[in-house]
């Protein structure tokens, strides 16, 4: 009857062992670093702005030396 006992406790023994390393290894992937997107600035309108006024002033004012009126 020992014999039988011992058997079957080494048996059971075996069987949870087994299923105590059932699930394997953990492995953890690392995550890539995020990616970071520059904002668009805000005053990227100002100076195409400014020289178009400019360019506009320039060209509407122009040059108020007129020329002689011959009679």
């Amino acid at each position: 009857m020992k014999h039988l006992v011992a058997h079957v406790v080494a048996v059971a023994l075996g069987l949870s062992a087994t299923t105590a390393f059932a699930g394997g290894p953990v492995v953890i992937e690392e995550e890539g670093q995020p990616e970071v997107v520059a904002e668009t600035p805000r005053t990227g309108w100002i100076v195409p702005v400014v020289v178009g006024g400019i360019i506009l002033c320039a060209v509407l004012c122009g040059d108020d030396d007129e020329a002689p009126v011959r009679d």
